[in-house]
């Protein structure tokens, strides 16, 4: 496989070109799963929708009372429920992996003479592609249940940039997830159990000052927190009175979804190839 691998490097003009050409044939393959069975996105979608009604509706009217008076409840939680779209939505890369190993999948694809990294970088690209769907359906919602941007159109394009941007971070932790354990039930229960503490206990449904003081400190660093706190600067503009300036909240998002990214990414290919 190696000799036949270095005779393609050869003929088509290299390793990088040939591990792009792979890597764009895997994620063709995955954006063709979503295709064929439209559930998968279906069902994912509806799941965000039900806590945008839950917390508007039912919940929104006890919260609304810890904002400030100029803040309508539902610009304050759309921040939230789009980086937890993104994060929910990426945990579809685990699954989708764990069913590829039971199914024998990643074995022939690593019989084949195709860069190793195609896969992973096929799959997370791939759903990268649908969490963007998922986003831009969650916008139509929230337009429908009142939520308005109060910043500029640039501002906007760079609040949903960085919900992308959280998303695709979380497809590396949920590959990892997948690749390292043995059924997608158990990627299943271990996906949602990881990003639980990071979504709930974050700003992204009600402020944190209404946290016990304990969980307080979580939540100011959380990186949830912080993605959330950075959305909600960039939409609702001088109607949040945010604890950090904008310059601030913008550079500890990137760190946190470059960190992500420089732990997870090794990580997975380093399981990739040992699975």
């Amino acid at each position: 496989m190696s000799a036949t691998t270095a005779m393609r490097d050869v003929a088509t003009g290299g390793r990088f070109g040939n591990a792009i050409s792979d890597g764009w044939v895997l994620t063709k393959r995955n954006l063709l799963t979503y295709v064929r069975k439209p559930d998968l996105l279906v069902f994912s979608t509806i799941q965000p929708v039900m806590f945008v009604l839950l917390f508007v509706y039912v919940f929104g009217g006890a919260i609304e009372k810890a904002l400030p008076p100029t803040i309508p409840y539902v610009d304050f939680l759309m921040p939230g429920i789009f980086i937890q779209t993104a994060i929910f939505s990426s945990l579809q890369t685990g699954v989708g992996l764990a069913e590829d190993v039971q199914k024998g999948l990643v074995d022939r694809f690593k019989s084949l003479p195709m860069a190793r990294s195609a896969v992973l970088a096929g799959r997370t690209i791939a759903d990268g592609v649908a969490i963007a769907f998922q986003v831009v359906l969650m916008l139509i919602v929230a337009t429908f249940v009142g939520f308005r941007f109060h910043g500029s159109a640039a501002d906007a394009v760079l609040a949903f940039a960085g919900a992308l941007s959280v998303g695709y971070a979380f497809t590396w932790v949920a590959a990892f997830a997948g690749l390292s354990l043995k059924s997608v039930e158990a990627v299943q229960a271990a996906s949602f159990t990881i990003v639980f503490p990071f979504v709930f206990a974050s700003s992204a449904f009600v402020p944190p000052s209404t946290f016990p003081s304990w969980l307080q400190g979580w939540a100011e660093i959380n990186p949830v927190s912080v993605w959330v706190d950075t959305f909600r600067e960039l939409t609702l503009g001088a109607l949040y009175p945010s604890t950090k300036p904008l310059s601030t909240l913008l550079w500890q998002s990137t760190a946190y979804f470059l960190g992500f990214l420089v732990v997870f990414v090794p990580l997975s290919v380093r399981r990739y190839r040992r699975t």
